[in-house]
């Protein structure tokens, strides 16, 4: 079970139509939509036309931008703190989980009056839902919302063996691998799905091919893998926003190209308006 996820949609307007064009092209399994940005009332209406073929999940940001709600510890002059910024407090413990309870489930109720569903999955901008004083208030959040069927959360670690055969961005995989660990077990715990494999960590390099690095991507997949990708148009914006510009290009026009994939993804097969993706009975495991 092959997951090939876009991050980053409602972004900027050239990286959301982007992934709209490969949704329609039946190039992507699914995506995250970052509710907190000016892009989302617009972007979100179009994106749930694919809703059909497409899962639909929330990319929760605490390190660009705004929040959707005061948070005086975290965010005290209105502006999210960096990743770095944020990664050192919620490792020194001193992230304050009931004002990140909130603002996680701010952005939830976002999504829902958007797409008028619940998320698909839930993953994090940058990775930071896996972090101490994040992950826990995440899941508990979670399993109070969703009944039976709970959206998926990621987690963007896997096994060493099948990290070390990519070799691609080994480092950065193994760091976020550490900082994600327990996530399956504590989140199994309270019947919360998550992913069993991940991959596409990149160098953003432009003299490598994309193409090339997906196919080190899917070196040892795993029984539900979700791959990465970050694709886009470059805009002005984007260039304010993130230092990924002109590779989001390059992996547009790669999964463009690359017309093998509409039988090598798994897409959900749903009417628009049907239920969110039971992971468990999707395929892939326990």
């Amino acid at each position: 079970m092959l997951i090939l996820c876009a991050d980053d949609y409602a972004l900027t307007e050239g990286v959301s139509r982007a992934i709209g064009e490969l949704a329609a092209a039946r190039r992507l399994s699914a995506t995250s939509g970052m509710v907190t940005t000016r892009h989302w009332p617009t972007a979100s209406a179009r994106l749930s036309a694919h809703r059909g073929h497409l899962a639909l999940g929330l990319h929760l940001n605490l390190t660009l931008g705004a929040p959707l709600g005061p948070m005086p510890k975290l965010a005290p002059r209105g502006q999210f703190p960096g990743r770095n910024a944020l990664m050192g407090r919620a490792l020194l413990g001193t992230l304050q989980r009931a004002e990140i309870r909130g603002e996680i489930a701010r952005q939830l109720d976002a999504f829902e009056i958007a797409i008028g569903h619940p998320p698909d999955h839930i993953d994090g901008h940058e990775h930071t839902h896996v972090l101490p004083g994040i992950r826990s208030p995440l899941l508990d959040v979670i399993a109070g919302r969703y009944g039976a069927i709970k959206p998926l959360v990621r987690d963007p670690s896997d096994r060493w063996q099948a990290i070390n055969a990519r070799r691609l961005s080994r480092g950065k995989a193994l760091v976020v691998a550490s900082l994600a660990g327990g996530l399956a077990k504590q989140a199994g715990r309270l019947a919360i799905p998550t992913n069993i494999g991940f991959s596409g960590f990149s160098a953003f390099d432009e003299s490598i091919p994309y193409a090339d690095e997906l196919a080190v991507a899917l070196i040892e997949p795993g029984p539900r893998h979700i791959l990465m990708c970050h694709p886009g148009h470059p805009d002005a914006e984007l260039a304010t926003l993130d230092p990924i510009v002109q590779r989001r290009r390059m992996e547009y026009e790669a999964l463009m190209r690359d017309g093998s994939l509409s039988d090598r993804i798994w897409r959900p097969s749903r009417a628009a308006d049907g239920p969110p993706a039971d992971w468990l009975k999707a395929g892939g495991g326990a």
